[in-house]
């Protein structure tokens, strides 16, 4: 007698959604303000335009920027507004904010462009650990896209699912 190997998993319908097929490839980078600042203490604003109009912007080409000031310094908010201004030419995205918040602004971008319609009464897991940053607000984001769709959301792999969420029965109704 012959035994058949039948995934059930495949069978069952659920969709698995892996956060790490929507990462934009794209180097980050980290421009801190902190090395245009007098004395570690406040920007120059003649300083500062110089060095705007000197760089050479085109170093940044296709990458992704975030802007942040890691001293506890007084940095106008133009200050950040003029790199954008020479920077959007250039980059792929520029955001306030560190690494983590490029990312996050990133997904949330990604995810909200989703046909999310197609999950409609859907089972689905979103897979969890991989190899590539994604931000916890993606989690986040793409949950709360898919709740008010969804049959159910879990995460993690097929075989070690953690139920999220799961949409409530209606009642039957009487004839």
């Amino acid at each position: 007698m012959e035994h058949k190997i039948i995934n059930k998993v495949a069978l069952s319908g659920i969709i698995n959604i892996n956060l790490e097929t929507f990462y934009p490839k794209g180097e980050r980078v980290l421009f801190d303000i902190k090395e245009r600042l007098f004395e570690g203490l406040i920007l120059r604003e003649k300083d500062f335009r110089a060095f705007i109009k000197n760089e050479d912007w085109s170093a940044y080409q296709d990458k992704y920027v975030a802007l942040i000031c890691s001293e506890d310094a007084i940095v106008p908010t133009w200050a950040y507004m003029l790199l954008a201004t020479h920077l959007t030419p250039f980059v792929k995205k520029v955001v306030f904010g560190d690494l983590e918040t490029l990312e996050t602004v990133l997904y949330h971008e990604l995810l909200n462009k989703l046909p999310i319609h197609e999950y409609k009464d859907a089972r689905i897991v979103i897979k969890g650990c991989g190899d590539l940053p994604v931000p916890n607000a993606a989690y986040v984001e793409i949950t709360r896209l898919l709740r008010p769709v969804a049959k159910s959301i879990m995460y993690g792999e097929a075989c070690s699912m953690v139920p999220l969420y799961k949409q409530p029965k209606l009642p039957k109704q009487s004839k």
